[in-house]
């Protein structure tokens, strides 16, 4: 097993975005400073961000994704030919002005006459035009001491946003359009990887989908076959990975992580085999956090050699979870896996947005702490 891939303290990769970086970004979209300017003070951020981590004892650090306004942008930010705005800080934030915490949130609801976050058709053929992650493992490896880890969003969830019936004059078929994404993406990692970065995380937050009654319903209404998405997103995953034997790779399947709401709920169970024995990552990084995850019982399909992470830390509200109810829920876990195939995280980032989730950011440090005085306790 390659050593990174054996890390028990993980973490997802968004952190709570300081008020400095939030009020740097609406005066950069006032144009009241400079890139430069703005750039500088991610950095300054992104270094305090780095200690803090490597302080609490993780083993593997993130940017804190703090030059993202949302963690899509690893790839939306680094290609051409989508036909969508471009996003800003108030357009982001008017995303998570309604909801309570911990409820459902529909990105797909209704405001101002038109759905908040739209299907997007393509103007042109993709083509990568820089490549954000890359941009942010050569700052954040720079400041680091430990391994840094960088995440990208996967093709399923690229997929899902993807308006096909009005980019037929461009894409002839999802196949086409999918294959053009994973070539992107192969592209951005071969940089990566060049750079030194051995750690690479896709975030598959649309696999869910599949276990989640409403969200099989409207691709069914659009005409679509579940089963021939999830077989296909699957093929997309494991093509992005293929042949960089040096480079660890997690996935990370979550419910949704907007202002502490979530948007999906079932368990693993119906889609755990296929995935688990289809996806060649050597983690798997699940959210466990909430009954809406279901049971431990899935996890006897993931093959050896693969380590599933635990996600038992809520990123979503502030209490604090005890280490000796996390080692309970693990030694749960290891009743259907080896504990030498697990490890911890929290369940999802605290911030997939700039606007991030309704805990504060000594809440972020203490979940941080929790997570690794747990994994140094179970796994020594």
């Amino acid at each position: 097993m390659k050593p990174l891939a054996q890390i028990r303290a993980d973490v997802i990769g968004s952190l709570l975005r300081p008020a400095p970086v939030k009020q740097a970004y609406a005066d950069h979209d006032a144009g009241t400073i400079t890139a430069a300017e703005l750039r500088r003070i991610e950095d300054e951020a992104i270094g305090h961000a780095v200690r803090l981590q490597e302080a609490i004892g993780l083993e593997v650090v993130t940017d804190g994704e703090f030059r993202r306004l949302n963690f899509q942008d690893s790839f939306s930010a680094s290609v051409s030919g989508f036909d969508a705005r471009v996003a800003n800080l108030s357009f982001v934030e008017s995303l998570s002005r309604e909801g309570k915490p911990l409820q459902r949130w529909d990105p797909y609801h209704v405001a101002d006459g038109a759905p908040i976050l739209q299907r997007r058709p393509v103007s042109q053929k993709l083509r990568l035009i820089r490549n954000l992650p890359l941009e942010e493992y050569s700052f954040v490896s720079s400041v680091a001491t430990r391994p840094a880890k960088v995440s990208l969003v996967g093709p399923d969830r690229i997929s899902q946003r993807f308006d096909y019936q009005n980019s037929k004059s461009v894409y002839w078929s999802m196949e086409d359009f999918v294959a053009d994404v994973a070539h992107i993406e192969r592209e951005m990692i071969r940089a990566l990887a060049d750079a030194g970065c051995r750690y690479v995380q896709i975030d598959a937050p649309s696999y869910t989908a599949y276990v989640d009654a409403p969200s099989l319903d409207e691709m069914k209404a659009r005409g679509e076959d579940p089963v021939k998405n999830l077989t296909r997103s699957i093929a997309a995953d494991n093509e992005i990975l293929r042949l960089f034997d040096e480079v660890t790779f997690g996935i990370h399947l979550c419910r949704g992580n907007q202002r502490s709401m979530w948007h999906r709920e079932g368990s693993y169970d119906a889609i755990a085999e296929l995935l688990f024995t289809g996806l060649h990552h050597d983690r798997f990084l699940l959210e466990y956090d909430s009954p809406r995850a279901g049971t431990f019982a899935p996890l006897r399909f993931v093959p050896k050699g693969k380590v599933v992470v635990l996600g038992l830390v809520s990123t979503k509200v502030p209490e604090i979870e005890s280490v000796d109810e996390l080692k309970r829920r693990i030694e749960a876990a290891a009743k259907y896996l080896p504990l030498d195939q697990l490890a911890i995280s929290p369940q999802c980032g605290f911030a997939s947005d700039v606007v991030g989730n309704l805990v504060s950011e000594d809440d972020q440090k203490r979940k941080l702490e929790v997570v690794v005085e747990t994994a140094r306790q179970v796994w020594g």
